[in-house]
């Protein structure tokens, strides 16, 4: 079984959904996406296993930085957001978690229990 989430220890969400799988006896590959940020190819390949429509449902709208950059322009294609999600990691949502080549974003962590 392959299982890892994109991880934020300062984020109480990402931590509780750490917990909920520890809880499980699971012991997943943790991937600390601000310091080792995921490649655009990650990325794409992150909404898919999300099942997400566009890169802009796997960001952190309400961040700051997201209205800084102006990132709810439509003029942004997928490529544009791909790049700024790898200069600024910052702006994923986490956590995701992902098992078998399917991924959901623990927001409550209690989602994650569907790909378990």
């Amino acid at each position: 079984m392959s299982l890892c989430i994109y991880h934020n220890p300062r984020c109480s969400k990402s931590r509780e959904t750490l917990a909920l799988l520890e809880s499980r006896q699971l012991q997943p590959n943790i991937i600390r996406y601000l310091e080792t940020p995921p490649d655009i190819t990650t990325l794409r390949t992150l909404v898919s296993q999300l099942g997400l429509s566009s890169v802009r449902d796997m960001m952190r709208r309400k961040d700051a930085l997201y209205s800084e950059l102006k990132l709810d322009n439509p003029q942004l294609g997928e490529e544009d957001l791909l790049q700024v999600l790898v200069d600024n990691p910052q702006l994923l949502e986490r956590p995701i978690v992902v098992k078998d080549g399917q991924a959901r974003i623990g927001r409550p962590p209690e989602h994650v229990l569907a790909i378990l």
